[in-house]
């Protein structure tokens, strides 16, 4: 199978999956809104533009899907120290209560590839989600999903993914990969020059995943497939 084939079968099979859930959802009025995080220390740059694709896809699966995209370049979060976790917070404090909210039923994390692995600044990110642990594990049952863009296709994005994806089960959130055709552990980019346009396979797991967690969400909060 070609690409443009593969293409043209992914989302052939998020339109079929779609259908029910977009009527029942319709019918409940609700609104539901999934959360992307770019922890690339470069505004929309990679990072960012492949959470885009992700929620543009979890958005189109059903009108009641609200998103919003968060970057954490140019904050300062700081290391996380247990023993005086505020001090460090710097700007996590105003992400806790958007996070948390009630509505907030996904959050999907974007991370670039340093070294096999995510950035620092993801890492200061969940380190301080401790704070959600702490209020009861606010982040409980929440669809967690994860992007990671890398240099090449075999530049360390699984890994990536992975490792980010055990910190997010430390918070009873509930995590899902891309969606199939390719069903694996989530979306993973190629930065070509500060460009993802060109990579129709990566392309193709982040619309994935964003149907993925769309799907799933719905279900949960709404009881719809």
């Amino acid at each position: 199978m070609d690409r443009r084939t593969f293409l043209a079968t992914t989302l052939t099979a998020g339109t079929a999956a779609s259908i029910t859930s977009t009527t029942a959802a319709a019918q409940e009025g609700k609104t539901i809104r999934i959360v992307g995080v770019s922890c690339s220390p470069r505004k929309g740059k990679t990072t960012a533009a492949g959470l885009r694709v992700c929620l543009d896809a979890a958005k189109a699966v059903n009108p009641a899907i609200a998103t919003e995209l968060i970057e954490l370049a140019g904050s300062n979060l700081g290391i996380f120290d247990p023993a005086d976790p505020k001090a460090t917070q710097g700007g996590f404090a105003n992400l806790i209560p958007v996070l948390s909210h009630p509505d907030v039923a996904a959050i999907v994390i974007g991370t670039p590839v340093y070294f096999g692995n995510m950035t620092s600044l993801c890492k200061a990110f969940l380190d301080h989600c401790m704070a959600f642990r702490q209020q009861s594990f606010a982040l409980s049952g929440k669809v967690g999903g994860i992007v990671a863009v890398g240099a090449g296709r075999n530049g360390g994005q699984e890994l990536t993914i992975q490792t980010v994806h055990a910190a997010l089960l430390c918070q009873e959130m509930i995590i899902v990969g891309d969606g199939r055709p390719t069903g694996h552990f989530g979306a993973t980019l190629i930065n070509t020059n500060d460009d993802i346009s060109q990579d129709e396979f990566g392309i193709s797991t982040a619309k994935n995943l964003g149907r993925r967690i769309a799907e799933v969400a719905l279900k949960l909060t709404i009881g719809t497939t």
